[in-house]
């Protein structure tokens, strides 16, 4: 699929990037070349396969043991704050 000139301008005028005239074509080639790449891989086929947890089979994520390794300074914290009810900070009211 092959962009048009309008198509990369209104692009680049979401994207808020102002291109001179010799841009456009560069910017036209390239993102029609992404856009091909992308129409082929919507066609390869993908309905037998199966989702991986991982790509490499029988390998698994190593994650750390969820333990606590801080101390609870919760009290400390809020004997700083200028305004405290119910644990919770409070703050001047900004918006009317």
């Amino acid at each position: 699929m092959s962009l048009t000139r309008e198509q990369i301008a209104s692009i680049a005028a979401l994207a808020r990037l102002e291109l001179t005239p010799a841009e456009i074509p560069v910017y036209q080639q390239t993102l029609s070349r992404i856009v091909d790449f992308i129409g082929a891989l919507e066609r390869a086929p993908t309905a037998d396969v199966a989702p991986m947890a991982h790509p490499l089979p029988g390998l698994s994520q190593r994650l750390r043991p969820d333990v606590v390794t801080e101390v609870d300074r919760h009290e400390a914290y809020q004997s700083n704050a200028p305004q405290v009810a119910a644990s919770l900070y409070l703050v001047p009211k900004v918006i009317e």
